[in-house]
């Protein structure tokens, strides 16, 4: 993640999700954000707002996700979580902290969109299913899902977290979150052009702040009367994190049908 504006935060969530009364170490925007880390032996797999960690035995790391339930997190489907594999450590903030909170967690399935393309990235998530329901704690609690009633016009101004790149080489060891506009479809085809983004994507950014590699399959999540809801699924953008380029992110309002589907049928 590029130019970030300041500290990272701890968000507050609840079960299944919250209307947030949130404390923050910064005042913009007021935001907090649940931390979960993916790991294995070779990869740890991080998200942002319920954030978890894609990370190797070196401290390499290059995913997130977002806990949706006690027994659910959704990430990109392009980080190619692998069951058994890959386990999912929540609580997280500081990632060479020995003294955090953290919980645990074995992942029983992942279920990949069927539709998911992985040459230009449409539908891209994944629904893991944890092996044992999470602890829901001031720490680690649910993010809120936007759904097609969820109207968040070009402009409002939104929130993503991660331990993704905030430099050409650098990750950071502390979670970290950058505000950034929402744009339009067509502000942003007359970015990548009229064929590159489809109904599945939502842009933003463009405006000297970015998501970049490590955060992918992390959320982005804007704010409605007092409520924080995910609107996207970091996803894809331009190979150096150009800043004045808006980033890419899975559209989870068209996206929210097959989840809700693919949640209560397994």
């Amino acid at each position: 993640m590029l130019k970030m504006l300041g500290s990272a935060v701890f968000t507050l969530w609840s079960d299944p999700c919250y209307q947030s009364t949130v404390f923050t170490l910064w005042s913009d925007p007021y935001y907090q954000s649940t931390v979960f880390t993916l790991w294995s032996d070779s990869y740890y797999l991080l998200s942002s707002t319920s954030p978890f960690l894609l990370q190797d035995s070196s401290g390499f790391h290059f995913c997130g996700g977002s806990l949706i339930s006690q027994n659910w997190v959704v990430t990109a489907a392009h980080c190619r979580v692998t069951p058994g594999r890959h386990n999912v450590i929540l609580g997280e903030h500081d990632r060479q902290s020995n003294a955090e909170p953290i919980q645990v967690k074995s992942i029983s399935r992942a279920i990949t969109h069927p539709y998911y393309n992985s040459q230009n990235f449409n539908n891209d998530v994944t629904l893991l299913k944890l092996s044992s329901p999470v602890q829901i704690t001031s720490r680690v609690s649910p993010v809120c899902l936007a759904s097609s009633s969820t109207s968040f016009p070009s402009g409002t101004r939104c929130v993503t977290t991660g331990w993704g790149k905030t430099g050409t080489t650098s990750s950071p060891r502390i979670l970290q979150q950058v505000a950034l506009p929402l744009l339009s479809p067509a502000q942003c085809k007359q970015y990548w052009g009229q064929n590159r983004i489809t109904d599945a994507m939502i842009c933003a950014g463009a405006s000297g702040v970015s998501s970049c590699q490590g955060d992918s399959g992390g959320p982005l999540v804007c704010q409605s009367s007092g409520v924080w809801f995910q609107v996207g699924i970091v996803s894809w953008g331009t190979t150096n994190c150009n800043v004045s380029t808006p980033a890419v992110y899975s559209r989870v309002a068209y996206l929210r049908g097959w989840i809700d589907q693919t949640v209560a049928s397994n």
